[in-house]
């Protein structure tokens, strides 16, 4: 190693210039021609080294304030150079506890060395140039001077080291006056809309919130404990001036106040409906209001009812359909005449038999169309030549 050169207060040039042995053949550092060349090596290098050192500069505050029990970015940073690799990364600190490095990282990872920072620290992944510090959750005792400091490779396999200083200041604050901010823009709503109204305030952490109503003489009704006071469904009840109430440890009891916000929420037109009289249907019109607050749309409750219409046409027609009417049916009655059928068979011919002693078979039938059959039957009596009778359907 040629030499170290620390400069005052920020960064560190660390120059390893390989030149060779004593003992080694052509080792000339003996000779004028070896000194000469070893200097004009050393110039080469020392010169290369400044002039990436020239572009890697590391950027940060020298002083910054963190918030009691918030978070806080310790801001580093540099510009990444092409033929400089990063090799290592230390974040050290010094305060009333002593000092010690917090966090390092270098080819195996990230590794951190306080106990008192466990899980409370990071540095930035896959961001070249970001080697900033993020603390969660400050303590008092985590005020200090905390340092920076990244170490280069170049291509010559020389180091380059570079640092700064932050000073970390901790301090308590006290809740701000809170800001009331609403998910809907503007606070007039139809009635069944849903909505809710958020209060943010700033300070130590943890802010507690509460909500008020504002009732009348200037009283207030506590509603909710929380940042959020939400509606899913708006009732022209709902209406009214709210406001919220922020405080936290560090303002010592002090309670801070929103300004108040109006809410409006509008109801549906309804139409009474009246008598000849004049006198109108309360009842009717407190049903009216109770299923409009359920939130239901007009439009919705229309479609339904229109389903539900088909649906009963539907099966009606199916019924209809299925169901043949009785006028359609064909009926066959036949006429037997079992005497004249006998004696056709004996070769003789016996006189015509009585009404009585025919034989009739009816197919199909049923008890209106048996009275119509039987009236044709007697009328066929007095014509005894005919054997056989259909009756049915004309169309």
């Amino acid at each position: 190693m040629l030499g170290d050169r620390e400069s005052p207060g920020r960064e560190v040039f660390l120059i390893y210039p390989s030149l060779g042995k004593a003992d080694q053949p052509g080792w000339r550092g003996s000779s004028p021609e070896g000194r000469m060349g070893m200097v004009l090596r050393a110039a080469v290098l020392l010169s290369s080294l400044l002039h990436c050192s020239a572009f890697l500069e590391l950027s940060g505050p020298s002083e910054i304030k963190g918030v009691w029990k918030d978070s806080v970015t310790l801001p580093c940073a540099y510009v990444p150079v092409e033929d400089l690799m990063q090799q290592t990364l230390t974040w050290t600190v010094m305060h009333d506890k002593g000092s010690g490095a917090i966090i390092r990282r270098d080819d195996s990872g990230d590794q951190v060395l306080l106990s008192e920072y466990r899980d409370r620290v990071s540095i930035p992944k896959d961001a070249p140039g970001n080697v900033s510090l993020l603390i969660l959750s400050l303590e008092i005792s985590d005020k200090g001077t905390y340092t920076c400091q990244v170490t280069w490779r170049d291509s010559n396999n020389s180091l380059i080291a570079k640092e700064i200083t932050i000073s970390l200041e901790v301090v308590k604050v006290a809740a701000t006056k809170p800001i009331i901010r609403a998910a809907e823009p503007g606070l007039t709503l139809p009635a069944g809309a849903s909505t809710s109204l958020r209060c943010e305030a700033g300070g130590s952490p943890p802010i507690s919130y509460r909500w008020f109503r504002r009732g009348p003489a200037g009283t207030a009704e506590l509603l909710s404990s929380g940042a959020e006071l939400a509606w899913p469904s708006l009732r022209p009840s709902d209406s009214g001036t709210y406001f919220c109430e922020a405080h936290n440890r560090a303002g010592a009891g002090a309670v801070q106040r929103s300004d108040a916000v109006r809410l409006t929420v509008t109801d549906l037109p309804i139409t009474a409906t009246t008598s000849e009289s004049g006198v109108g249907y309360p009842g009717k019109n407190e049903t009216i209001r109770d299923f409009q607050r359920t939130g239901l749309s007009l439009y919705l409750v229309i479609l339904i009812a229109v389903v539900c219409g088909a649906v009963v046409f539907l099966v009606i027609s199916l019924i209809t359909c299925v169901r043949k009417p009785k006028e359609a049916q064909v009926y066959d009655v036949k006429f037997h005449n079992s005497r004249a059928a006998a004696s056709s068979s004996a070769g003789y011919y016996e006189e015509p038999i009585s009404a009585t002693e025919n034989h009739y078979v009816m197919e199909l039938g049923e008890n209106k169309v048996s009275e119509e059959v039987n009236k044709d039957v007697s009328g066929c009596v007095a014509n005894p030549q005919e054997s056989e009778y259909e009756v049915g359907d004309t169309s």
